[in-house]
């Protein structure tokens, strides 16, 4: 059993930047894929990014290639979500998931969070 805290969502402007954080308990996190995904008020919960077990491998959505990064600390059991340049089409509902196979669908994680609201004004 996996429990996930987000934190760290908030305001920002267009252009700043926030860092997510997903803390777990559970002594098998580390053995876990890790997703975020992310909710905007009527749309479908769509796939941000995620990184494997070991941390070796990471997938982003391409509208936030190069402007998001994902890292964990296994030590810590915790998962980051570093969001520069951030744009208004980023606010959403920011969800932490985990799971035992790498991918981009939602229905693959067995464990998620509560959501951190993120809104960036224009």
């Amino acid at each position: 059993q996996v429990q996930l805290v987000e934190s760290g969502g908030g305001l920002v402007q267009a252009g700043g930047s926030l860092r997510l954080s997903c803390a777990a308990t559970g002594r098998t996190f580390s053995s876990y894929v890790t997703g975020w995904f992310r909710q905007a008020p009527g749309k479908e919960r769509e796939f941000v990014a995620a990184i494997t077990a070991s941390g070796g491998i990471t997938g982003y959505a391409d509208s936030v290639k190069g402007r998001f990064t994902i890292s964990r600390d296994n030590a810590k059991n915790t998962v980051y979500l570093q969001m520069n340049s951030l744009k208004p089409e980023d606010t959403a509902v920011y969800y932490c998931s985990a799971g035992p196979r790498y991918g981009r669908s939602w229905s693959q994680y067995d464990y998620w969070g509560q959501g951190t609201q993120v809104t960036v004004s224009a």
